[in-house]
Protein backbone atom coordinates (compact mmCIF):
# COMPACT_ATOMS: atom_id res chain seq x y z
CA UNK A 1 0.00 0.00 0.00
CA UNK A 2 1.16 3.61 -0.88
CA UNK A 3 -0.63 6.26 0.26
CA UNK A 4 -0.20 10.20 0.37
CA UNK A 5 0.32 12.31 3.15
CA UNK A 6 1.25 15.71 2.54
CA UNK A 7 2.95 18.15 -0.44
CA UNK A 8 6.07 20.21 0.55
CA UNK A 9 7.29 22.46 -2.50
CA UNK A 10 8.84 20.70 -4.82
CA UNK A 11 8.39 16.99 -2.92
CA UNK A 12 5.53 14.87 -2.42
CA UNK A 13 5.78 12.21 1.32
CA UNK A 14 4.18 9.32 0.76
CA UNK A 15 3.67 6.61 3.19
CA UNK A 16 4.85 3.20 2.48
CA UNK A 17 3.44 0.20 4.35
CA UNK A 18 5.81 -3.42 4.65
CA UNK A 19 4.98 -5.98 6.22
CA UNK A 20 7.28 -7.48 9.42
CA UNK A 21 8.32 -11.07 9.57
CA UNK A 22 9.77 -11.06 12.97
CA UNK A 23 11.07 -14.22 15.03
CA UNK A 24 8.74 -15.39 18.01
CA UNK A 25 11.68 -13.75 20.41
CA UNK A 26 11.69 -10.64 18.10
CA UNK A 27 7.86 -10.68 17.88
CA UNK A 28 8.10 -10.69 21.65
CA UNK A 29 10.31 -7.76 22.28
CA UNK A 30 7.74 -5.70 19.88
CA UNK A 31 5.48 -6.06 22.05
CA UNK A 32 6.97 -4.98 25.19
CA UNK A 33 8.06 -2.19 23.59
CA UNK A 34 4.27 -0.99 22.28
CA UNK A 35 2.96 -1.66 25.86
CA UNK A 36 6.03 0.17 27.09
CA UNK A 37 5.98 3.10 25.25
CA UNK A 38 1.82 3.41 25.38
CA UNK A 39 1.84 3.15 29.29
CA UNK A 40 4.12 6.05 29.43
CA UNK A 41 1.98 7.67 26.84
CA UNK A 42 -0.93 7.75 29.57
CA UNK A 43 1.02 8.54 32.49
CA UNK A 44 2.53 11.64 30.51
CA UNK A 45 -1.09 12.49 29.27
CA UNK A 46 -2.31 12.45 32.76
CA UNK A 47 0.59 14.91 33.48
CA UNK A 48 -0.36 16.94 30.99
CA UNK A 49 -3.70 16.89 31.93
CA UNK A 50 -3.42 17.87 35.21
CA UNK A 51 -1.05 21.15 34.68
CA UNK A 52 -2.25 22.05 32.23
CA UNK A 53 1.27 21.96 29.85
CA UNK A 54 0.30 20.78 26.49
CA UNK A 55 3.30 21.77 24.43
CA UNK A 56 5.79 19.06 23.44
CA UNK A 57 9.44 21.26 24.87
CA UNK A 58 7.05 22.24 28.11
CA UNK A 59 5.97 18.86 28.78
CA UNK A 60 9.05 17.76 28.17
CA UNK A 61 10.46 19.25 31.33
CA UNK A 62 7.68 17.99 33.56
CA UNK A 63 7.80 13.94 32.36
CA UNK A 64 10.75 13.25 30.43
CA UNK A 65 12.79 11.68 33.63
CA UNK A 66 10.19 9.41 34.24
CA UNK A 67 9.26 8.46 31.02
CA UNK A 68 12.50 7.00 30.73
CA UNK A 69 13.46 5.95 33.46
CA UNK A 70 10.46 4.29 34.79
CA UNK A 71 9.86 2.47 31.34
CA UNK A 72 13.00 0.99 29.94
CA UNK A 73 12.72 3.98 27.22
CA UNK A 74 15.69 5.18 25.33
CA UNK A 75 16.29 9.27 24.88
CA UNK A 76 14.53 9.32 21.17
CA UNK A 77 11.60 6.91 21.70
CA UNK A 78 11.08 9.12 25.22
CA UNK A 79 11.33 12.11 23.04
CA UNK A 80 8.49 10.82 20.55
CA UNK A 81 6.09 9.09 23.43
CA UNK A 82 6.16 13.10 24.74
CA UNK A 83 5.74 14.37 21.43
CA UNK A 84 3.18 11.69 20.45
CA UNK A 85 1.47 13.25 23.80
CA UNK A 86 1.46 16.82 22.55
CA UNK A 87 0.11 15.93 19.17
CA UNK A 88 -3.11 14.24 20.82
CA UNK A 89 -4.02 16.89 22.93
CA UNK A 90 -3.28 19.17 19.70
CA UNK A 91 -5.93 17.57 17.50
CA UNK A 92 -8.53 16.76 20.64
CA UNK A 93 -8.10 20.78 20.82
CA UNK A 94 -9.10 20.70 17.16
CA UNK A 95 -12.11 18.80 17.04
CA UNK A 96 -13.38 20.38 20.47
CA UNK A 97 -13.12 23.93 18.44
CA UNK A 98 -14.30 22.82 14.88
CA UNK A 99 -17.92 21.09 16.96
CA UNK A 100 -17.05 17.58 16.65
CA UNK A 101 -17.39 16.32 20.23
CA UNK A 102 -20.18 18.03 20.26
CA UNK A 103 -21.56 21.88 21.45
CA UNK A 104 -20.70 23.66 24.50
CA UNK A 105 -21.67 22.03 28.10
CA UNK A 106 -22.79 18.57 25.86
CA UNK A 107 -21.67 15.27 28.35
CA UNK A 108 -19.44 14.15 25.78
CA UNK A 109 -17.57 17.49 25.18
CA UNK A 110 -17.11 17.70 29.08
CA UNK A 111 -15.56 14.90 28.81
CA UNK A 112 -13.17 14.89 26.16
CA UNK A 113 -12.31 18.51 27.95
CA UNK A 114 -11.68 17.02 31.54
CA UNK A 115 -10.09 13.31 30.70
CA UNK A 116 -6.75 12.44 29.78
CA UNK A 117 -6.08 10.83 26.09
CA UNK A 118 -5.54 7.26 26.50
CA UNK A 119 -3.54 5.23 24.26
CA UNK A 120 -4.50 1.18 23.57
CA UNK A 121 -1.76 -1.11 24.23
CA UNK A 122 -0.68 -1.37 20.32
CA UNK A 123 -1.36 2.64 19.74
CA UNK A 124 1.66 2.93 16.98
CA UNK A 125 4.84 4.24 18.10
CA UNK A 126 6.70 6.66 15.84
CA UNK A 127 10.21 5.68 15.04
CA UNK A 128 13.73 7.73 13.56
CA UNK A 129 16.77 7.32 11.85
CA UNK A 130 18.53 6.62 14.89
CA UNK A 131 16.04 3.71 15.82
CA UNK A 132 15.46 2.14 13.28
CA UNK A 133 17.93 1.28 10.10
CA UNK A 134 17.05 -0.34 6.69
CA UNK A 135 19.26 -3.28 5.09
CA UNK A 136 17.61 -2.94 1.94
CA UNK A 137 19.86 -5.66 0.35
CA UNK A 138 19.15 -8.29 2.77
CA UNK A 139 15.32 -7.29 3.12
CA UNK A 140 15.64 -6.48 7.03
CA UNK A 141 15.59 -3.80 9.61
CA UNK A 142 17.50 -3.11 12.50
CA UNK A 143 14.78 -1.62 15.47
CA UNK A 144 15.13 -0.67 18.37
CA UNK A 145 13.15 -2.30 21.61
CA UNK A 146 13.34 -2.35 25.42
CA UNK A 147 14.98 -5.43 25.15
CA UNK A 148 17.58 -4.20 23.15
CA UNK A 149 18.20 -3.65 19.10
CA UNK A 150 16.57 -6.18 17.51
CA UNK A 151 18.72 -6.88 14.34
CA UNK A 152 18.04 -8.89 11.28
CA UNK A 153 14.10 -8.44 11.21
CA UNK A 154 12.74 -9.26 7.89
CA UNK A 155 9.82 -7.04 6.00
CA UNK A 156 8.39 -8.07 2.79
CA UNK A 157 5.99 -6.00 0.55
CA UNK A 158 5.58 -5.02 -3.17
CA UNK A 159 7.56 -4.41 -5.51
CA UNK A 160 6.57 -1.13 -5.69
CA UNK A 161 6.93 -0.86 -1.91
CA UNK A 162 9.92 -2.73 -1.69
CA UNK A 163 11.87 -0.61 -4.65
CA UNK A 164 10.21 2.57 -2.76
CA UNK A 165 11.81 1.59 0.58
CA UNK A 166 15.17 1.00 -1.15
CA UNK A 167 15.83 3.89 -3.42
CA UNK A 168 13.77 6.84 -2.07
CA UNK A 169 14.92 9.15 0.79
CA UNK A 170 12.99 7.95 4.29
CA UNK A 171 12.16 9.95 6.60
CA UNK A 172 10.17 9.25 10.48
CA UNK A 173 8.60 5.22 10.58
CA UNK A 174 5.34 3.87 12.97
CA UNK A 175 5.84 0.58 14.23
CA UNK A 176 2.02 -0.90 14.18
CA UNK A 177 0.16 -3.87 15.42
CA UNK A 178 -2.70 -4.75 13.91
CA UNK A 179 -4.65 -7.76 13.69
CA UNK A 180 -1.55 -10.10 15.18
CA UNK A 181 0.67 -8.32 12.58
CA UNK A 182 3.74 -6.12 12.48
CA UNK A 183 3.87 -3.12 9.94
CA UNK A 184 6.53 -0.28 9.11
CA UNK A 185 4.43 2.61 7.84
CA UNK A 186 7.64 4.24 6.44
CA UNK A 187 7.57 7.95 5.51
CA UNK A 188 9.63 8.66 1.96
CA UNK A 189 9.70 11.68 -0.70
CA UNK A 190 9.25 11.43 -4.34
CA UNK A 191 10.57 14.26 -6.41
CA UNK A 192 7.22 16.76 -7.58
CA UNK A 193 6.69 17.17 -11.66
CA UNK A 194 7.04 20.37 -12.85
CA UNK A 195 3.38 22.01 -13.45
CA UNK A 196 2.87 22.87 -16.92
CA UNK A 197 0.27 25.38 -18.23
CA UNK A 198 -2.79 23.68 -18.89
CA UNK A 199 -4.55 23.81 -21.93
CA UNK A 200 -8.41 23.94 -20.36
CA UNK A 201 -9.55 22.27 -17.33
CA UNK A 202 -11.35 19.16 -16.47
CA UNK A 203 -14.06 19.85 -14.50
CA UNK A 204 -14.90 17.02 -11.50
CA UNK A 205 -18.50 16.93 -9.64
CA UNK A 206 -18.16 14.76 -7.00
CA UNK A 207 -21.38 13.40 -5.03
CA UNK A 208 -23.22 10.42 -3.73
CA UNK A 209 -25.61 8.73 -6.57
CA UNK A 210 -22.49 9.20 -8.61
CA UNK A 211 -19.12 9.23 -6.82
CA UNK A 212 -17.16 11.46 -9.72
CA UNK A 213 -18.85 12.57 -12.95
CA UNK A 214 -16.58 14.97 -15.19
CA UNK A 215 -17.01 17.37 -17.72
CA UNK A 216 -15.69 14.77 -20.70
CA UNK A 217 -19.26 12.50 -19.61
CA UNK A 218 -17.25 10.19 -17.64
CA UNK A 219 -19.42 8.76 -14.79
CA UNK A 220 -17.95 6.99 -12.03
CA UNK A 221 -21.09 5.38 -10.05
CA UNK A 222 -21.74 5.00 -6.97
CA UNK A 223 -24.44 2.41 -6.91
CA UNK A 224 -22.00 -0.91 -6.38
CA UNK A 225 -20.11 1.33 -3.59
CA UNK A 226 -23.11 2.24 -2.07
CA UNK A 227 -24.58 -1.04 -2.05
CA UNK A 228 -21.74 -2.74 -0.75
CA UNK A 229 -21.58 -0.48 2.45
CA UNK A 230 -25.78 -1.05 2.95
CA UNK A 231 -25.05 -4.59 3.01
CA UNK A 232 -22.33 -3.89 5.76
CA UNK A 233 -24.23 -1.71 7.82
CA UNK A 234 -27.37 -4.46 7.99
CA UNK A 235 -24.27 -6.72 8.82
CA UNK A 236 -22.91 -4.80 11.29
CA UNK A 237 -26.71 -4.37 13.12
CA UNK A 238 -26.72 -7.68 13.26
CA UNK A 239 -23.20 -8.33 15.26
CA UNK A 240 -24.31 -5.39 17.31
CA UNK A 241 -26.93 -7.03 18.58
CA UNK A 242 -25.30 -10.00 19.63
CA UNK A 243 -22.80 -8.04 21.67
CA UNK A 244 -20.60 -10.83 22.52
CA UNK A 245 -16.33 -11.15 21.86
CA UNK A 246 -16.17 -12.56 18.92
CA UNK A 247 -19.26 -10.00 17.06
CA UNK A 248 -16.87 -6.93 17.84
CA UNK A 249 -13.74 -8.55 16.79
CA UNK A 250 -15.78 -9.15 13.82
CA UNK A 251 -17.07 -5.81 13.62
CA UNK A 252 -13.26 -4.50 13.77
CA UNK A 253 -12.57 -6.52 10.71
CA UNK A 254 -15.47 -5.12 8.62
CA UNK A 255 -14.94 -2.03 9.56
CA UNK A 256 -11.03 -2.16 8.57
CA UNK A 257 -12.35 -4.21 4.98
CA UNK A 258 -15.59 -1.66 4.72
CA UNK A 259 -12.17 1.21 4.75
CA UNK A 260 -10.09 -0.48 2.68
CA UNK A 261 -12.07 -1.10 -0.26
CA UNK A 262 -13.59 2.53 -0.22
CA UNK A 263 -10.29 3.59 -0.69
CA UNK A 264 -9.43 1.40 -3.20
CA UNK A 265 -12.50 2.61 -5.41
CA UNK A 266 -11.04 6.44 -4.58
CA UNK A 267 -7.80 4.93 -6.21
CA UNK A 268 -8.61 4.37 -9.20
CA UNK A 269 -11.19 6.58 -9.59
CA UNK A 270 -8.43 9.70 -9.17
CA UNK A 271 -5.97 7.50 -10.84
CA UNK A 272 -8.16 7.40 -13.83
CA UNK A 273 -9.18 11.03 -13.58
CA UNK A 274 -5.72 12.41 -13.42
CA UNK A 275 -4.33 10.16 -15.99
CA UNK A 276 -6.88 11.60 -18.80
CA UNK A 277 -6.05 15.38 -17.70
CA UNK A 278 -2.34 14.69 -18.21
CA UNK A 279 -3.00 12.55 -21.64
CA UNK A 280 -4.78 15.58 -22.85
CA UNK A 281 -2.72 18.27 -21.00
CA UNK A 282 -5.48 19.96 -18.80
CA UNK A 283 -5.91 20.97 -15.85
CA UNK A 284 -8.78 19.50 -13.29
CA UNK A 285 -11.04 21.71 -11.43
CA UNK A 286 -12.79 20.05 -8.27
CA UNK A 287 -15.21 21.50 -5.38
CA UNK A 288 -14.55 22.99 -2.46
CA UNK A 289 -16.35 21.12 -0.08
CA UNK A 290 -15.02 21.32 3.06
CA UNK A 291 -17.72 21.53 5.77
CA UNK A 292 -20.01 20.38 3.50
CA UNK A 293 -21.63 18.42 6.34
CA UNK A 294 -22.21 21.39 8.29
CA UNK A 295 -23.83 23.31 5.52
CA UNK A 296 -26.22 20.33 4.08
CA UNK A 297 -29.67 19.79 5.76
CA UNK A 298 -30.86 16.00 4.90
CA UNK A 299 -33.54 14.04 5.89
CA UNK A 300 -32.53 11.08 8.66
CA UNK A 301 -32.25 8.38 6.43
CA UNK A 302 -29.69 10.67 4.26
CA UNK A 303 -27.70 10.98 6.95
CA UNK A 304 -25.98 7.83 7.04
CA UNK A 305 -25.00 8.00 3.90
CA UNK A 306 -23.39 11.41 3.54
CA UNK A 307 -21.51 10.75 6.86
CA UNK A 308 -19.81 7.96 5.07
CA UNK A 309 -19.05 9.48 1.72
CA UNK A 310 -15.15 10.06 1.62
CA UNK A 311 -15.41 12.59 -0.26
CA UNK A 312 -12.20 14.28 1.70
CA UNK A 313 -9.94 11.16 0.76
CA UNK A 314 -11.03 11.64 -3.03
CA UNK A 315 -10.10 15.21 -3.14
CA UNK A 316 -7.06 13.88 -1.37
CA UNK A 317 -6.01 11.47 -3.54
CA UNK A 318 -6.89 13.62 -6.68
CA UNK A 319 -4.16 16.22 -5.01
CA UNK A 320 -1.33 14.37 -4.60
CA UNK A 321 -1.98 12.15 -7.80
CA UNK A 322 -2.03 15.83 -9.35
CA UNK A 323 1.09 16.90 -7.77
CA UNK A 324 3.20 13.66 -8.55
CA UNK A 325 1.93 13.52 -12.16
CA UNK A 326 2.62 18.12 -12.47
CA UNK A 327 -0.63 18.35 -13.34
CA UNK A 328 -2.40 22.00 -12.14
CA UNK A 329 -5.28 21.38 -9.96
CA UNK A 330 -7.70 24.03 -8.19
CA UNK A 331 -10.38 24.23 -6.46
CA UNK A 332 -13.66 26.44 -6.45
CA UNK A 333 -16.75 27.83 -5.08
CA UNK A 334 -18.98 24.86 -5.60
CA UNK A 335 -22.38 27.16 -5.08
CA UNK A 336 -24.62 27.07 -7.42
CA UNK A 337 -23.01 24.85 -9.80
CA UNK A 338 -25.77 22.37 -10.25
CA UNK A 339 -28.65 25.08 -10.91
CA UNK A 340 -26.77 27.28 -13.55
CA UNK A 341 -26.91 26.30 -16.92
CA UNK A 342 -22.89 25.85 -18.52
CA UNK A 343 -24.69 26.95 -21.65
CA UNK A 344 -26.42 30.47 -21.28
CA UNK A 345 -25.29 31.13 -17.97
CA UNK A 346 -28.68 31.20 -16.39
CA UNK A 347 -29.47 30.28 -12.58
CA UNK A 348 -32.55 28.81 -10.98
CA UNK A 349 -33.57 26.32 -8.38
CA UNK A 350 -36.14 24.47 -10.88
CA UNK A 351 -33.14 23.84 -13.30
CA UNK A 352 -33.00 20.71 -11.33
CA UNK A 353 -36.64 19.10 -11.64
CA UNK A 354 -35.15 15.85 -10.39
CA UNK A 355 -31.99 14.30 -9.00
CA UNK A 356 -30.35 13.14 -12.06
CA UNK A 357 -32.03 16.21 -14.60
CA UNK A 358 -31.14 18.98 -15.52
CA UNK A 359 -33.33 21.16 -18.03
CA UNK A 360 -32.48 25.47 -18.25
CA UNK A 361 -35.93 27.24 -18.06
CA UNK A 362 -34.23 30.01 -20.67
CA UNK A 363 -32.36 28.25 -23.14
CA UNK A 364 -34.06 24.38 -23.11
CA UNK A 365 -30.67 22.80 -23.11
CA UNK A 366 -31.66 19.50 -21.54
CA UNK A 367 -28.42 17.47 -19.73
CA UNK A 368 -27.33 15.22 -16.59
CA UNK A 369 -27.60 17.16 -13.84
CA UNK A 370 -23.79 16.15 -13.04
CA UNK A 371 -22.63 16.59 -16.27
CA UNK A 372 -23.73 19.74 -16.37
CA UNK A 373 -22.27 20.81 -12.74
CA UNK A 374 -18.65 19.43 -13.97
CA UNK A 375 -19.08 21.87 -16.99
CA UNK A 376 -19.38 24.56 -14.61
CA UNK A 377 -16.68 23.80 -12.50
CA UNK A 378 -14.26 23.29 -15.41
CA UNK A 379 -15.19 26.65 -16.71
CA UNK A 380 -14.63 27.73 -12.97
CA UNK A 381 -11.36 26.39 -12.69
CA UNK A 382 -10.17 28.10 -15.80
CA UNK A 383 -11.54 31.25 -14.17
CA UNK A 384 -9.82 30.49 -11.30
CA UNK A 385 -6.63 29.45 -12.69
CA UNK A 386 -6.49 32.95 -14.79
CA UNK A 387 -7.43 35.24 -12.38
CA UNK A 388 -4.01 33.85 -9.87
CA UNK A 389 -1.41 33.10 -12.82
CA UNK A 390 -2.41 35.79 -15.29
CA UNK A 391 -4.58 38.81 -13.62
CA UNK A 392 -3.42 41.07 -16.31
CA UNK A 393 -5.00 38.98 -18.85
CA UNK A 394 -8.92 39.54 -19.90
CA UNK A 395 -11.39 38.10 -17.64
CA UNK A 396 -12.68 34.85 -19.22
CA UNK A 397 -16.22 36.37 -18.12
CA UNK A 398 -15.85 39.52 -20.33
CA UNK A 399 -15.04 37.59 -23.17
CA UNK A 400 -18.75 36.34 -25.25
CA UNK A 401 -20.12 33.14 -25.10
CA UNK A 402 -17.67 32.01 -22.37
CA UNK A 403 -16.06 29.56 -24.37
CA UNK A 404 -12.83 29.38 -22.65
CA UNK A 405 -12.29 25.65 -22.23
CA UNK A 406 -13.00 22.52 -23.96
CA UNK A 407 -15.74 20.79 -22.21
CA UNK A 408 -15.63 17.83 -23.62
CA UNK A 409 -18.84 15.97 -25.39
CA UNK A 410 -22.41 16.78 -24.16
CA UNK A 411 -24.09 14.89 -21.93
CA UNK A 412 -26.90 12.96 -22.50
CA UNK A 413 -29.95 14.97 -23.97
CA UNK A 414 -27.63 18.14 -24.38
Amino acid sequence: MVTQTKCYGEAVKLVVQVKLQPTPQQASSLEATLRACNTAACEAAAVARRTGVYRNYDLRRDVYQAVKGEHRLGAQAAQHVIKKVSDAYKTLSSNIRAGNLGRPGSKRRRDAESRPVSFRWDAAQPYDARMLSWQADAGTVSIWTVDGRCKGVAYTGSPQQLKAVASLPLGECDLVHRDGMWFLYATVEVAEQATYEPDGFLGVDMGIANIAYDSDGNRHAGTRLNGYRRRQQRLRKRLQTKSTKSARRLLARRRRKETRHAANVNHLIAKTIVTEAARTGRGIAVEKLTGIRDRVRLRKPQRVTLSSWSFHQLGAFLTYKAHRAGVPLVQVDPRYTSQTCNRCGHRDKRNRPDQETFTCRSCGVVAHADHNAALNIAQRGVEDWGAVNRPHAASPRSQPGRETCKPGPSGPGS
